[in-house]
């Protein structure tokens, strides 16, 4: 997300369903780590989510969203999946693990010509080394390195420090080494009515009201199907109405009241305005739409859920769409 002044991803999202599907794993952690990034042109800031997955005792998986803070003339971040190699000690309070992998970034840059930036979108590889520390009530210490290689962009070095929390009980002392499998699916159908704000992809980061209706269904144990109808704002520069259609991949914790979700797809806009970039390649239509979202589930009927959309054109309009909503099951 640009914070405020502050995907076409389906190739790194299709692998990571393929690959949490295809172990039958639940996501075991989550994590929230910030600090310093240090690049060649200006030091600035760095903060990552992530949620990690047991492979064994010696492996793990994990998938983040990076934010690269303001590098100047560069707004960069994006999402990467990681394979981890990791040593317990102290009686498994301790890990020590060493990561790397792809890293699908979106940057808004200075214009070469025409405007005053562009939306690019890019590849990197990510490498890391972390120390955590597992306490009893399941909340972990954590202190990472991040080092990034992109290929059409500068490099940074980030030192990140926070705090993970368990959503499963581990049974022991440090990290669950593989999760139990689910036998029933986490969705069943849901329509969901969101509002919130449209931030457009820029240097000056304009924003609007956004709004939204999501009809999900769940196809299996861990995948929902959605189709939703999205509103982006008033603003001449990015207003966009248009369907979505995206595979999620989902997982539910603490009696099933909470679910966490991951998705992609296609986004098409069905009215948009003409003022676009003259240096747009394409006509702007079909758009790609990457997701995270969380929903709380009051009961066997009622649900409040809050999404993450980044929108990911070809033409400098890309956006993130903040939306919350009430929905119900049925």
């Amino acid at each position: 997300m640009r914070i405020p002044s502050a995907l076409p991803a389906r190739p790194l999202f299709a692998a990571a369903l393929c690959a949490l599907c295809s172990s039958g794993l639940r996501a075991q952690e989550f994590s929230l780590l910030a600090g310093p990034l240090v690049s060649k042109d200006e030091d600035t800031y760095s903060w990552q989510a992530t949620y990690r997955e047991g492979l064994g005792r010696h492996a793990a998986w994990s998938f983040s969203w990076l934010n690269e803070g303001h590098i100047p003339n560069h707004h960069r971040d994006g999402q990467l999946a990681q394979l981890w190699g990791r040593l317990p000690l102290s009686e498994n309070r301790l890990e020590l693990s060493a990561g790397a992998g792809p890293y699908r970034y979106f940057d808004t840059v200075a214009a070469e010509a025409g405007g005053n930036y562009s939306d690019t979108h890019g590849w990197g590889l990510v490498l890391s080394l972390r120390a955590a520390y597992y306490f009893d009530n399941r909340w972990i210490a954590q202190l990472q390195l991040n080092h990034v290689q992109a290929y059409r962009g500068p490099d940074t070095t980030a030192i990140l420090f926070g705090l993970g929390y368990q959503l499963e009980a581990p049974g022991g002392p440090g990290p669950r080494e593989r999760a139990e499998v689910r036998s029933s699916k986490v969705t069943g159908d849901e329509l969901t009515l969101m509002l919130g704000r449209s931030i457009l992809n820029s240097f000056d980061s304009e924003t609007a009201g956004a709004a939204g209706l999501e009809y999900r269904h769940g196809l299996d144990r861990y995948l929902d199907l959605s189709a939703s109808y999205l509103h982006e704002g008033g603003r001449t520069q990015s207003r966009r109405d248009g369907l979505a259609a995206q595979v999620w991949l989902t997982r539910a914790f603490f009696d099933d009241r909470l679910a966490l979700s991951a998705g992609v797809g296609p986004y098409v806009a069905i009215s948009q305005n003409d003022d676009l970039a003259a240096r747009r390649t394409g006509d702007g239509r079909v758009s790609g739409l990457v997701s995270v979202s969380a929903s709380y589930r009051f009961d066997a009927r009622w649900l409040v859920r809050l999404t993450w959309n980044r929108v990911a054109t070809r033409y400098d309009r890309d956006a993130d769409l903040l939306m919350a909503g009430v929905g119900v099951r049925f």
